[in-house]
């Protein structure tokens, strides 16, 4: 690390330069390149995806997405209506028209096969349309163009509006919220530095990195499947990270000037010390989000490249461009007041100190570690009440932004026809003879009469090979994709309706379509989280055993995370699904957690709580090394680190809460989550759990066996080689 940090302060116009060409070749090339995010779904050996690969089979043109149109007319008026019937054909001949799409499969509300598509007032109608691929094989700027066709429809006299998945992926997601956490992290910044330097470094390397990022992960886009709103989950994470990871730096490096050392060495110690805590940092929560391709869930693989991606051009950045930064600016990245200090009084030791808050409050922890420790984790625990409550599932477009063209359709749907209109349910079942096909079909159109339900298509045969016969229809419930209700109907239909409408007849019948597919992922993901879990805590436990050669420490970084993580899930369920204060945020509309969010939300807050807990522990083991005494250690490194600790969590807690305020749900899920799960981490944890816990184990925290001593790889986040870059005080050396 001394070695990185001397070239890139020796050589600071070279590593400006690399990473300003660097960051305009990858924007330039992404440019011409362009991006293609787009989903994919990989659930093998579940009943959705048989029903979809049936279909693809039998039914080509009936197995790829369906987008519903919308119309709606004036009060008064009817789609009847010869001028607005014409309008609507119109529309209607114009999507035929598209790619993946043809006339057969454009069903009209005027056609014999859509009757039921216009609402009992004659005002709203719909028409199905349906695609001959998935979805997933639509990108972003296909998606934006089929929108466009349809809305061009609309005028004063009717409103057309569309739904369904191609419709969502055309949905761009807000970014403002960046622009607003850039703002508020700065001013976080410039309080705590007290110099406009010092606030404007962390906020370039992080947004250098973050800008090479975005750029890669566009070209990335286009060889590995990525969801759309990719970009600005790395802009969540990068943007906090990046600006912690400048911060640790920067705030060691303004301590060693200080205390006297010139420039250069200042940074290159910072770089040693902090820098390396970064570094270990950075590469858990890179761990934790790769960790997720063990979950063989292909939607995720793209997220967790370009988060993991995000992660680490920050941490670099923090390593290279900003060592070269702080060599240009010299010693103004201290305060006027710093300068005037160290003028007048010359080079004095900051650190533990016995002054200010934190020295004090490390000082009661060291007194009466009992109080802190219950304190904090009672309400730990009662924040973490509702997660045991929390019900996965898929967001609607009931709870997209106002104004969009898929809640305008959801809202229309729901008004004409119910909100099960807007997710229904798809029966395939595959006979063999035709007693067997008018069973089903009776089947079918009982299913009709089933407790919500609220209507049941045709059904539509197709013979295929071997005398055989697809049949399918469409369940609309009488509860809209995300309740509750309608994931009860799901396994009521798979479970007792089905089998017994068919029983003894032979008839193989699956439950299919968008909403079985997403509440399939959901129950995939369930299944599959404790074993992820196990795993990224395994992994950072082996690391943090490897770095501070200890059994109790690790172990109990481990369950502290998971008690962070929990009041972070638990915050979620009671805003989103329980509807606790969510109209203050924009929640309408309770329903499910995102189905993934549990998953990407433990990677992002296990690696981000590993920032801080390296962080403190780095510092406390420092002082172990130095002197010794376990409660000696403890309170130093709380009382040098609570400061940086608590100025990097409010900074976090800012960025990531400014995306709250932006239009899609899953953004402001992940911007609430996060800031949460920060907040409970770094004031609650890191500063009273973890050091009282360590105050009452004592030298119990340092066990380790000699002979696993020898058998465990050594890491270090000590500068061993120079001891002089880590000497902090004790309270009997500041007062005397």
């Amino acid at each position: 690390m001394r070695s990185l940090a001397t070239w890139c302060v020796r050589h600071r116009r070279a590593v400006v330069g690399i990473w300003l060409v660097v960051l305009v070749a990858i924007m330039a090339a992404s440019t011409i390149v362009g991006s293609a995010f787009t989903q994919s779904f990989n659930l093998p050996n579940t009943e959705s995806t048989q029903a979809l690969n049936l279909l693809k089979t039998a039914l080509p043109q009936a197995s790829g997405d369906t987008e519903r149109i919308v119309f709606a007319v004036p009060a008064g008026s009817s789609v009847n209506d010869p001028t607005n019937k014409a309008k609507i054909s119109a529309v209607l001949d114009r999507v035929a028209t598209f790619p993946h799409v043809s006339q057969a499969q454009v069903i009209s509300p005027f056609s014999a096969a859509g009757a039921r598509q216009i609402s009992a007032d004659g005002r709203i109608a719909f028409a199905n349309v349906t695609f001959a691929v998935s979805p997933f094989q639509v990108n972003e700027q296909q998606s934006k163009a089929f929108v466009d066709l349809v809305e061009k429809g609309s005028s004063k006299d009717l409103t057309v509006a569309i739904s369904g998945q191609i419709a969502s992926q055309a949905n761009k997601p807000a970014v403002g919220g960046m622009f607003g956490g850039v703002l508020l992290a700065g001013l976080v910044l410039l309080l705590v530095f007290g110099s406009i330097w010092a606030m404007a470094l962390p906020i370039v390397s992080a947004l250098a990195s973050l800008g090479t990022a975005i750029g890669l992960i566009g070209l990335l886009s286009n060889i590995v499947k990525m969801p759309t709103f990719s970009t600005e989950l790395v802009l969540l994470i990068g943007l906090g990270v990046g600006v912690d990871y400048a911060l640790f730096i920067v705030t060691r490096h303004r301590q060693g000037l200080m205390a006297g050392r010139d420039t250069e060495t200042s940074i290159v110690a910072a770089v040693d010390t902090s820098g390396r805590a970064v570094l270990f940092a950075g590469i858990i929560v890179c761990i934790a989000l790769l960790g997720m391709f063990a979950l063989g869930v292909s939607f995720l693989y793209g997220l967790a490249i370009a988060a993991s991606l995000g992660v680490a051009l920050t941490m670099i950045a923090a390593l290279t461009l900003l060592p070269a930064l702080l060599g240009f600016i010299g010693p103004r990245v201290m305060s006027r007041k710093q300068r005037r200090s160290l003028a007048e009084q010359g080079p004095r030791v900051i650190g533990a100190g016995t002054t200010g808050f934190w020295p004090r409050w490390a000082d009661a922890v060291q007194r009466r570690p009992v109080v802190p420790a219950l304190v904090a984790l009672v309400l730990v625990l009662l924040i973490a009440l509702p997660f045991f409550s929390m019900r996965l599932g898929s967001a609607d477009a009931g709870n997209d932004p106002k104004g969009s063209t898929t809640r305008e359709a959801y809202d229309l749907l729901a008004t004409g026809f119910g909100p099960g209109f807007n997710g229904p349910l798809q029966l395939v079942a595959v006979t063999r003879t035709p007693a067997q096909q008018e069973k089903v079909v009776a089947a079918f159109a009982k299913v009709g009469t089933t407790p919500g339900v609220a209507a049941v298509s045709p059904t539509i045969p197709t013979p295929i090979s071997g005398g055989r016969t697809v049949d399918l229809a469409l369940v609309y419930p009488t509860t809209s994709p995300q309740a509750q209700a309608t994931s009860e109907l799901l396994t009521r239909l798979r479970t007792v309706t089905m089998p017994t409408l068919l029983a003894g007849s032979g008839a193989t019948v699956l439950v299919g379509g968008f909403t079985a597919i997403f509440a399939d992922f959901a129950h995939v993901l369930g299944e599959k989280l404790p074993l992820f879990i196990g795993l990224v805590v395994l992994l950072s436990f082996l690391l943090l055993v490897m770095v501070f050669r200890s059994i109790v420490i690790p172990l109990t970084a481990a369950i502290m995370n998971l008690l962070s993580i929990g009041a972070a899930f638990g915050v979620l369920t009671a805003v989103f699904q329980h509807g606790s204060m969510g109209s203050i945020i924009g929640v309408t509309r309770p329903g499910p957690i995102e189905a993934f969010l549990p998953v990407m939300m433990f990677a992002i807050l296990f690696g981000l709580s590993m920032d801080y807990e390296v962080f403190l522990l780095s510092r406390i083991h420092e002082e172990y090394l130095r002197t010794g005494d376990n409660r000696l250690a403890v309170r130093n490194g709380l009382a040098a680190t609570g400061k940086t600790i608590s100025a990097a969590a409010l900074i976090m807690i800012l960025v990531f809460g400014s995306f709250i305020l932006g239009g899609v749900q899953v953004i402001k899920e992940f911007g609430l989550g996060l800031a949460a799960g920060i907040f409970v981490d770094a004031l609650l944890i890191r500063m009273a759990i973890v050091p009282a816990v360590m105050q009452l184990l004592g030298r119990s925290n340092w066990w380790f066996p000699p002979w696993l001593d020898r058998v465990v790889p050594r890491l270090n986040v000590d500068p061993e080689d120079h001891p002089e870059a880590i000497s902090e005080p004790t309270p009997e050396r500041v007062a005397g």
